[in-house]
Formats: structure tokens, C-alpha cells, sequence
């Protein structure tokens, strides 16, 4: 079972924001079902035009949500104002006083570590978040994270997350990539496929991401539609035989109707980086000089998991 909380807090008291509430419902869209509409994650909105929420409400919400079963999964997402003093990072809520600004997320990450969830996963776009679990015991910044606990930060914990039309700059970009702008051949999004895709985009100067973790392996957190579907991709030991990792090609795969299955195969392959051209640029050139193509490390990897039957 997979269950997600997802706050938004627009309406604070002073430097009220536009983008959070925007934000938790387009998280909500792209994580409670996968692309082909199957059922993703249980989600639970927390939005702050639908209820005050207050510190008491976030934590016991957030208690709640990490009090989960061993063997599942479970997803916080905080959109809202982030505040950093010499006590460490907080997720600012609505009842924000200047001695007391809301939850801890020193005390967020304690509560993840001790979680009995196999997975929990903190996706937080809010200012200063970079220093989400950072220890400040004699000003050093050192991070423990139990196996199986993931965050990923819109900042850096000195830095400010912005909001652009109507949302968070880093929400806008998670979203497109969750929707399969960062899914992998088999159309797996994963948390390192997030930073990865966000990290490229945002500007390292004004907004950095931050990507902490202590995964044995890392979950797909949304399926969408495979670059090659499975049954192609099963075909590739059949095509590069377990001691050979390149293919001769001919005029023939240009032309012989016998082989369109075969040539439309091979042009997947080397249009999603599995394969390698030998002199060329071109699959059509490589063809008509009678060249050869070969398998890419990706290629190598994804013939690797067909032939041990993990695909």
C-alpha cells in the first residue's frame, strides 16, 4: 500500500503565497494514478483553503501518515514558506509566531527514520529546504538517514524557492516529469530521475535541488508509457547473442519486407540510446555502407535484466 500526504499552504497571516495550493493538486493528479490510470498512491490533501493548519494539525498529520506498516510506501509533499534560524529548518504554518514557525524538519526526518514504512520518501518546495535532517550540533551539518528514507529539496538550505505562474518553479518541473518528461526506457520515474530532470533545469545559482539518500534501490514513484514496449525490449539477447554485443547491418534491413519487424526494432533501440552506430550518424547510412551497430552501456543493462528474466 502507498499513501501520500500533500500540503499547500497559500494563506499566511503576513507574505501570503499563490502557487502552494496549485502545487499539492498537481502533485495529486500525477501521484495518485499512473499514466494508463491505474491506481497509484492513496493521497491525502491538506490545503489551506479547505482548513487552518495549524503546527499541531501538520505534525499529527504527518505522525499519522509515517505510523504506516512494514512493506509499504509513503510520500510527504509541503508546498508553503520554509524558515531557517540556528535551531535548524522549519515548514512554516499558518499560526507562525516569531519564537515557534511550525514543524521541525529536524524533527520530520526523526519521525521518518523511525517509521516503520520500507520507503519514505520527502519531496519539500519551500525555501531553505536543502537543510531538511542537516544536524546543527556544533555548527556541523551532517545528515543520518535510516535505509529507505529518501528527500528531495527544492534548495539549498541558504537559498529561496520561487514561485512562476500560479506555482512553484520546482513543482512545475516535478510535475512535467513525473508525467514522463524523466521516465527511463520502461517508462519508470523515479526519485533520482526527479533530481536528475530538476537539477538540469534550475539555475544552480538562484535555486539549486537537493538529493539526499539511503536506498538499497530506488522504487518507481509514477509508471508511464515505455519508450519500448517490454516485449522489444525482450527481443534484444535474440538480437546480440550473449557473446556478441554488435549487429551487422545491410541494404537489406532498408528494404526486405522480411526484416521490417527486425529494422523497426533496431531503430527503437538506437532512437532511446540503447545502441551505437559504427562509422555514422545515421541508421540509414550505417545500413547502406553494410555497417554494424552496437550496444550502448544502457543497452548492455537492459539485455542484462532480460536475460536474468527481471523484465
Amino acid at each position: 500500500m502507498k499513501r501520500a500526504l500533500l500540503v499547500g499552504i497559500n494563506d499566511y497571516p503576513t507574505a501570503p503565497l499563490n502557487g502552494c495550493i496549485n502545487d499539492a493538486k498537481r502533485m495529486q493528479e500525477v501521484f495518485e494514478r499512473h499514466e494508463n490510470d491505474d491506481k497509484n498512491f492513496d493521497c491525502k490533501m491538506l490545503i489551506s483553503d479547505t482548513k487552518k493548519i495549524t503546527r499541531g494539525l501538520l505534525r499529527s498529520s504527518i505522525i499519522k501518515l509515517f505510523n504506516h506498516n512494514d512493506g509499504d510506501t509513503t510520500l510527504l509533499y509541503f508546498s508553503g514558506h520554509g524558515a531557517t534560524t540556528d535551531a535548524g529548518t522549519y515548514l512554516v504554518t499558518q499560526d507562525v509566531q516569531s519564537n515557534d514557525l511550525g514543524v521541525s524538519l529536524l524533527e520530520i526526518v526523526a519521525l521518518a527514520n523511525n517509521s516503520k514504512a520500507k520507503e519514505v520518501i520527502i519531496i519539500l518546495d519551500c525555501c531553505h529546504s536543502g537543510g531538511a535532517g542537516n544536524s546543527i550540533d556544533l555548527g556541523e551539518r551532517k545528515i543520518i538517514l535510516r535505509e529507505g528514507v529518501s528527500i528531495l529539496a527544492a534548495s539549498t538550505e541558504t537559498q529561496y524557492s520561487y514561485e512562476k505562474n500560479g506555482g512553484g518553479v520546482f513543482t512545475g518541473i516535478i510535475y512535467d516529469a513525473l508525467r514522463g518528461s524523466a521516465a527511463d526506457v520502461i517508462g519508470r520515474v523515479t526519485l533520482a530521475n526527479l533530481y536528475y530532470f530538476a537539477d538540469t533545469l534550475l539555475d544552480a545559482w538562484k535555486q539549486r535541488p537537493v538529493f539526499k539518500s539511503h536506498v538499497s534501490h530506488m522504487i518507481s514513484l509514477r509508471n508511464c508509457e515505455s519508450k519500448i514496449p517490454n516485449p522489444v525490449l525482450r527481443k534484444l539477447p535474440e538480437y546480440f547473442s550473449e557473446d556478441n554485443s554488435s549487429f551487422s547491418l545491410s541494404e537489406n534491413h532498408l528494404h526486405n519486407e522480411n526484416l521490417a519487424l527486425v529494422t523497426k526494432h533496431l531503430r527503437q533501440y538506437y532512437a532511446n540510446g540503447l545502441l551505437t552506430l559504427g562509422t555514422t550518424d545515421s541508421f540509414e547510412a550505417e545500413a547502406s555502407k553494410n555497417g554494424v551497430c552496437k550496444l550502448t552501456a544502457l543497452g548492455k543493462y537492459y539485455k542484462k535484466i532480460v536475460v536474468e528474466n527481471r523484465l
